[in-house]
């Protein structure tokens, strides 16, 4: 099990850098960009390619349709560009199956509150940027029904995870890597 950003030793620093907020100089959306690309370059040189080498199953939290829906679709970034550095931080390397846990921005937003943690740099953006990320999962879903199984987020944790359990014998691919991105 790994994560982006902060599946390394480096991923961390970066992932303390995109998600601490700082008001005196906050992250430009492109800088948020590269650091998220930089993340995932390391993370796929120093931590997947050699596990999948080694025969493992990989189980990621995010990987690049988290860049295309957050930088893409809720930062309004170029989506060319977008493709072309998930391209060169993945050196084409892709996920087999996504599982995309989709649920209401402001009802998942209200259960993070609800959880008493502290929101994040990305979870303090306005509602509109929150549905604009929701809004580009439902393309990508639509785009990619072949590796992105949207999994429907407002029930309960046991029916989620059932509902997981029933799509893997049918999508699985021992050799390749999924990630669930919420």
């Amino acid at each position: 099990m790994t994560r982006q950003p902060g599946g390394t030793e480096l991923g961390l620093h970066l992932r303390s850098l995109l998600l601490n907020k700082t008001d005196n100089q906050p992250i430009r959306d492109r800088t948020e960009l590269l650091l998220y690309a930089a993340d995932r370059s390391q993370h796929v040189e120093q931590f997947l390619k050699p596990n999948l080498a080694a025969g493992k199953i990989i189980l990621c939290d995010r990987y690049i349709y988290s860049t295309i829906a957050y930088q893409g679709y809720g930062r309004g970034l170029d989506m060319g560009l977008i493709q072309q550095l998930n391209t060169i931080a993945t050196g084409g390397l892709e996920s087999d199956l996504t599982f995309w846990l989709d649920v209401d921005a402001a009802v998942g937003l209200s259960r993070k509150r609800g959880d008493g943690d502290k929101f994040d740099r990305i979870e303090q953006e306005k509602i509109d940027f929150h549905y604009r990320v929701q809004s580009g999962y439902t393309a990508l879903a639509a785009s990619n029904p072949q590796r992105i199984v949207r999994i429907d987020g407002s029930l309960t944790k046991q029916a989620v995870q059932e509902h997981i359990q029933r799509v893997l014998p049918e999508k699985f691919k021992p050799e390749g890597i999924f990630s669930i991105e919420a």
